[in-house]
C-alpha cells in the first residue's frame, strides 16, 4: 500500500477516523477530571563522604565505596524506616485507619507492617547522579500529609544510619566496660599483693636496704681480706727459726741500741782481757755487763716475738669472726636479692597490670563517646513542603498522548473497515485487483463538463 493509498482510504474514512479520535481524547479528559489528585512532596538529604569520624577523626573508609549510595537509597526503602514513619506519624493510631485494615485483610497480620506496605508503594527514591544528594518523593492525595511523610521517611532514614553507627559502639562500650573492671580488680590484686608482702617483710626501700647492705658486705670483705694479710705475716713470723731477723726485731730503736751496746762491750772485754787479764775485776765487770745486756736483748727479741704471736692469734680469731660476719652478711644479701626480685616480679605485675587497665579504659572511654554521639554523614538538604500544583493526574499530558494514540487508533479502524469491504479508490487499486495492464486513464464526465464549461 502506497501512501496515496493510505491517504485516500483515510479521506474516505474521515468520520471513523474523527470519532475514534474524539471518543479518545474525550474520554481521556473525562477520566483525568475524575481522578483523585495526587500531590508529591519531596525532601532532599546530602551524604557527607569526605568528612571524618566526629570521634575519631579519622576518614571513614565505607562511605566511598561503589555500592555507598545505593545501601543507603535500599535502607530508605526499607521495611523498618516505613515502620518507624508508622509509629513517628502514629498513623496506626487512627480509627478509620483501622477500619480500613480490617476491611482490607479482614484483621489478618500486623496493622503497622500494612501501613508501611501502603506507604512503600507510594515512595519513590532517586539519587542524584552527579552528586551525593538522594531525593526522597511521597504521593499522596493530601499535600500536607504527602510533606509530613516525606520529612518523616528522611528522618526515620537519619535515625535508622544513626542507630547502625552507634550500635557497635553501644556493644563495644558495654564489653570494654567489663573489660575495664576486671583489669581494674587485676590492678588492685597487684598493688594488694605488693603491699602485703612489704609489710610482711618490713621493707619500706628495698633499693636503699639492699645499697647499705652491699657496702657494709664490701667493707667486711675489705677487713677481712686485710686481717688475712696481717695473720699471714704473722704466721710467717711465727714460724721464722731466728728472730734477730724479723723485721720487728730488726727495726726496733732499743735493740738496735742494745746491740750496739754489747758490741761496744764485747769489744771492751777483748781488749781487757787482753790487757788486764780475765781474772780482772774490770774484765769480770765488764762481762758482768755484757751479760746483763745479753740478757736485756734476748727479752726485748722476746718480747717481741710474744707480740708478734699475740697478733697472730688475734688475727686468727679476728678472721674467724669476720668470716662469720661475712657469711651472714651474704646470706643477707642474699635474702634481700630474694626479695627485690619478688619486688620486682610484683611491680612488674602492676605495671603489666596498669597498662592493660589504661589501655582498656582509654579505649572504653572512646566507645563510650562513640555510643552517645548524635553526629551523622547525613543531613537534610531542603525540607519537603506541602505542594501548591497536584503532580497526577496530568491533564494536558494526557490529553495530548490521547490525541496521538487516538490517531493511530482511529488510523487502524479505517484501515481495518477498509480491509473489510474493499473499495476502488485509485488506478492503483484497479491494477492491483484485476491484475491486467493499464492501457489508459478516462477522466469523469462531470470533469469533462467542468472543463468545456469554462472554455465557453
Amino acid at each position: 500500500m502506497t501512501l496515496q493509498q493510505l491517504f485516500l482510504i483515510l479521506r474516505a474514512r474521515y468520520k471513523a477516523l474523527l470519532f475514534t479520535l474524539l471518543l479518545v481524547v474525550g474520554a481521556t479528559a473525562l477520566v483525568s477530571l475524575l481522578l483523585p489528585k495526587q500531590y508529591t512532596a519531596t525532601t532532599a538529604v546530602i551524604v557527607d563522604v569526605k568528612s571524618p569520624d566526629p570521634v575519631a577523626g579519622v576518614a571513614m573508609q565505607g562511605l566511598i565505596a561503589p555500592g555507598y549510595m545505593a545501601t543507603q537509597i535500599d535502607m530508605i526503602n526499607s521495611d523498618r524506616v516505613a515502620k518507624d514513619v508508622v509509629k513517628a506519624l502514629k498513623l496506626e493510631q487512627a480509627a478509620a485507619v483501622r477500619q480500613q485494615w480490617q476491611e482490607s485483610t479482614q484483621g489478618q497480620g500486623d496493622l503497622v507492617d500494612w501501613l508501611a506496605n501502603l506507604l512503600q508503594r507510594k515512595l519513590d527514591v532517586k539519587p542524584s547522579r552527579e552528586s551525593n544528594i538522594i531525593n526522597i518523593n511521597f504521593t499522596g492525595n493530601d499535600p500536607r500529609f504527602a510533606a509530613s511523610v516525606a520529612n518523616a521517611f528522611a528522618k526515620a532514614y537519619i535515625d535508622l544510619n544513626l542507630d547502625l553507627r552507634l550500635a557497635p559502639a553501644r556493644q563495644y562500650a558495654a564489653f570494654f566496660e567489663e573489660q575495664t573492671k576486671t583489669a581494674r580488680q587485676k590492678l588492685e590484686t597487684a598493688q594488694s599483693a605488693l603491699s602485703t608482702y612489704q609489710q610482711s617483710h618490713g621493707i619500706t626501700s628495698a633499693d636503699d636496704r639492699l645499697d647499705f647492705e652491699m657496702a657494709k658486705l664490701n667493707e667486711t670483705s675489705s677487713q677481712l681480706t686485710g686481717i688475712q694479710g696481717q695473720t699471714t705475716d704473722s704466721q710467717s713470723k711465727r714460724s721464722n727459726a731466728r728472730p734477730d731477723t724479723v723485721s720487728e726485731v730488726i727495726q726496733n730503736p732499743l735493740i738496735n741500741g742494745l746491740k750496739a751496746d754489747i758490741a761496744r762491750l764485747e769489744a771492751k772485754l777483748t781488749e781487757s782481757s787482753g790487757n788486764l787479764g780475765q781474772n780482772h775485776p774490770q774484765t769480770l765487770r765488764t762481762q758482768s755487763e755484757l751479760a746483763t745486756l745479753k740478757a736485756q736483748l734476748e727479752a726485748e727479741t722476746r718480747k717481741i716475738t710474744s707480740s708478734i704471736d699475740t697478733t697472730y692469734q688475734v688475727s686468727r680469731q679476728r678472721e674467724g669472726q669476720l668470716q662469720s660476719a661475712l657469711a651472714s652478711q651474704k646470706q643477707r644479701v642474699l635474702g634481700l636479692n630474694k626479695q627485690r626480685d619478688e619486688l620486682n616480679v610484683l611491680r612488674r605485675d602492676i605495671e603489666l597490670a596498669q597498662r592493660a587497665f589504661e589501655t582498656v579504659s582509654q579505649r572504653a572511654s572512646q566507645s563510650n563517646v562513640e555510643s552517645q554521639t548524635n553526629q551523622t554523614n547525613i543531613a537534610v538538604l531542603n525540607p519537603a513542603s506541602p505542594p501548591a500544583e497536584p503532580s497526577k493526574p496530568r491533564v494536558l499530558l494526557n490529553i495530548l498522548v490521547s490525541v496521538f494514540l487516538g490517531t493511530l487508533a482511529g488510523i487502524a479502524l479505517a484501515l481495518a473497515r477498509e480491509l473489510s469491504n474493499r473499495k476502488v479508490r485509485s488506478i492503483e487499486d484497479l491494477v492491483d485487483a484485476l491484475g491486467i495492464p493499464l492501457l489508459g486513464v478516462v477522466s469523469s464526465a462531470t470533469g469533462m463538463m467542468k472543463t468545456m464549461g469554462s472554455k465557453a
